[in-house]
């Protein structure tokens, strides 16, 4: 996550799922940011959908309201004002920046895994997603992804996780199958659900316990958003099954 997504329209997704899949704090929650520093790009520039209420507003309206109140009227592009309101109901923010050095990096998540303690869902938002190949841990631009051993320290740790993930340049279907059935491995697992958007995905792995009540708040996020938001439950067998 960067200053300059905020607001966006996939920021609007964003806090809209977590609104609802969280029972608008029936559960608590603990977002990590991992916020990087801003660059010189026009990403999060998205922000058109605030210019067309007609449209967009009915999905979340005060959710909207105070997205277009921040961004347009107000010009804020800064994680910190959603914190300051209670927008998201029952959650608590970490905000410290992440670096791609190994060792600054270890220190952020076990700054985190101490700061979620006793939280029910955990949110990872990523300026891009789950790590891939490529980009190892310590090499430039790692501080953009979230690592496997991290998502599953963080499972281990009690907490069900949502992930935020950017759809690569590649077929979908098979990327999304793959990425699913890593979580096979994650004991006591059952079950991850999507929530797929043009651009993102969001990956939900809840705990055993949890997983009635994203059950039940899959239904209202599918009777919200409709196929904006396309909900899929992944059971974890292999192969993967789409249900």
């Amino acid at each position: 996550m960067k200053n300059q997504y905020f607001g966006d329209i996939n920021d609007y997704k964003k806090y809209s799922l977590l609104r609802l899949l969280s029972g608008h704090g029936q559960i608590e929650t603990a977002l990590c940011w991992v916020l990087t520093e801003d660059d010189n790009r026009t990403d999060g520039s998205k922000t058109r959908y605030l210019e067309q209420p007609e449209k967009w507003q009915n999905y979340d309206p005060i959710l909207y309201e105070y997205l277009r109140e921040q961004v347009l009227d107000k010009g804020i592009r800064d994680v910190s004002y959603i914190e300051q309101d209670d927008i998201i109901p029952n959650c608590r923010f970490y905000k410290e920046l992440i670096y791609d050095a190994v060792e600054s990096r270890e220190n952020f998540f076990s700054g985190f895994l101490e700061f979620a303690k006793g939280a029910d869902l955990v949110f990872f938002d990523p300026d891009n997603g789950i790590e891939i190949k490529s980009i190892p841990r310590g090499r430039k631009s790692s501080s953009k992804y979230v690592y496997w051993d991290e998502v599953k320290a963080s499972y281990l740790a009690g907490h069900s996780l949502m992930i935020y993930q950017h759809f690569p340049r590649r077929p979908r279907e098979p990327f999304l199958r793959a990425l699913v059935h890593k979580f096979k491995d994650f004991v006591g697992a059952h079950q991850v659900f999507s929530y797929c958007t043009y651009h993102v995905a969001f990956l939900l792995i809840p705990q055993p316990h949890h997983e009635d009540l994203f059950l039940k708040n899959n239904h209202k996020v599918s009777e919200v958003w409709g196929e904006v938001i396309k909900v899929r439950k992944h059971k974890l067998v292999s192969p993967v099954a789409y249900v």
